[in-house]
């Protein structure tokens, strides 16, 4: 990639995302931001230079600029990546740390975040527009659906399949051939030793359902 990125989000996601392509030696062209308070402002000596949906930044990705979404919540983060798809035609760029192993082995798709030193073992996969933070471990063969935020200093073991949108939190363990269902929540330090279930919100040492 050579053509400079346009980051959606000038938020902790959108400034971790800039040091990581610049640390790359690829430039920032701006951020897009719906807080108004931030327009033409800079964030971290790059100007915030309007809304996520600002037709006259917008008609530069693809030509111009790539793109990268970095925002956490994954509703509007899907959105995001739809109007990228649907009016731009291009998928976002992924931001892959500098110091981060991932094995000639693996598979990532796009958009992904994947923060100083996480590592991807040989065979495993990791969808598109996922958010690995750092110091996240996904072991030998372990699969990772499409918009999973993974926090800092998690351990996936070998063979674990992760479905869409499923959220874990910082310090989780999930012990070797674990399936989480799509869109469940591990809560920070768990320890998931048992399938859980999709939509299901688990905690704790084993991992127990939250029960609303």
């Amino acid at each position: 990639m050579k053509n400079p990125v346009i980051i959606f989000g000038a938020n902790y996601l959108g400034r971790a995302a800039k040091e990581i392509f610049e640390k790359n030696e690829i430039v920032i062209y701006g951020f897009l931001d719906d807080d108004k308070k931030l327009h033409q402002k800079e964030v971290d000596e790059v100007v915030v230079l309007g809304a996520t949906d600002d037709d006259g930044f917008l008609k530069l990705i693809g030509k111009k600029c790539e793109a990268f979404v970095a925002i956490d919540d994954n509703k509007f983060r899907k959105n995001l990546v739809k109007m990228l798809h649907e009016v731009r035609h291009v998928q976002p760029a992924n931001a892959v740390h500098s110091q981060a192993t991932i094995s000639t082995k693996a598979d990532i798709g796009y958009g992904n975040f994947i923060d100083h030193l996480a590592y991807l073992a040989p065979g495993s996969k990791i969808g598109s527009h996922c958010i690995i933070h750092t110091k996240v471990s996904i072991g030998v063969e372990a699969q990772l659906g499409d918009f999973v935020q993974v926090g800092a200093g998690s351990t996936i073991n070998p063979g674990v399949k992760i479905e869409d949108e499923v959220f874990i939190g910082s310090g989780v363990t999930i012990v070797s051939g674990i399936t989480i269902g799509k869109g469940a929540r591990v809560g920070a330090g768990s320890v998931v030793v048992a399938p859980i279930k999709a939509g299901d919100t688990v905690f704790g040492n084993p991992a127990q359902a939250i029960k609303n």
